[in-house]
């Protein structure tokens, strides 16, 4: 049965977090405040629960989820080949609108879906979120909208759009603050030897280039030594640059 709870409560929030978390580990969705939009979230590591999440967005697997994780560290467990420039990026931008694309722990026993060995990962500036991320361990979450509508900023707004088909909903106000511009996370490529925008958002192009200079815009060409020192900067960005939290 779908729940909906108002997390402006102090008492109420706990018990949203703690039926969102039973969610979670039911294997279902549930809808949360980011920093950028409402989000719908499942479990990471369950396929079936992913499935799920796609099936309520209406979305094939050639379009799959990024994962919010709750501290900078947990990158290391779900990723590899985790470069010095992109740790950087991370460790300045995280928590934040800044989503970082790597090659996927092989090891892991997940399918998020068509992601040609790759995960796209954030840290999410919301303290809900992160309060759940806490209690659940890193979750596929995609912007909680049917494909084609707008990204939700309210719970009651995704609930308009999902109704069932998510479990618990987790409702904090608009995401982003009322009468802001809801602005999607920057996602940049790291799985190459040159890191790439693959979308604009909100950490911009010189925001970036502050902390690693050699960062090239969406569009941008490395130069022809850099594309030569190891695999093409390009690789694996078709795979998730589109999800908008």
């Amino acid at each position: 049965m779908t729940t909906s709870f108002d997390c402006s409560d102090i008492d109420t929030r706990s018990a949203g977090l703690a039926a969102a978390q039973q969610a979670i580990a039911n294997r279902q969705c549930i809808v949360l405040p980011t920093d950028t939009v409402y989000g719908i979230g499942a479990d990471a590591f369950s396929p079936q629960a992913v499935a799920t999440l796609l099936a309520a967005k209406g979305r094939g697997r050639s379009m799959p989820p990024p994962v919010l994780v709750p501290r900078l560290q947990t990158m290391d467990g779900l990723a590899v080949d985790v470069s010095d420039e992109a740790r950087a990026l991370a460790e300045a931008f995280w928590p934040g609108g800044l989503t970082l694309i790597f090659h996927a722990q092989p090891s892991l026993t997940w399918d998020l879906g068509d992601t040609k060995g790759t995960v796209a990962l954030r840290m999410p500036d919301d303290e809900i979120a992160l309060d759940l991320l806490a209690l659940t361990g890193p979750m596929a979450v995609s912007s909680a909208n049917r494909t084609g509508q707008p990204a939700a900023q309210t719970a009651a707004e995704a609930q308009a759009q999902l109704a069932e088909s998510v479990e618990v909903y987790l409702e904090a106000g608009p995401r982003p603050a009322e009468g802001s511009e809801g602005i999607p996370s920057t996602i940049v490529d790291a799985t190459g030897s040159v890191l790439r925008v693959v979308r604009d958002g909100a950490v911009s192009l010189d925001e970036l280039r502050a902390v690693v200079p050699s960062v090239l815009g969406l569009g941008e060409e490395p130069a022809p030594q850099a594309a030569l020192s190891g695999e093409p900067a390009d690789a694996g960005t078709e795979t998730q640059a589109s999800p908008q939290s």
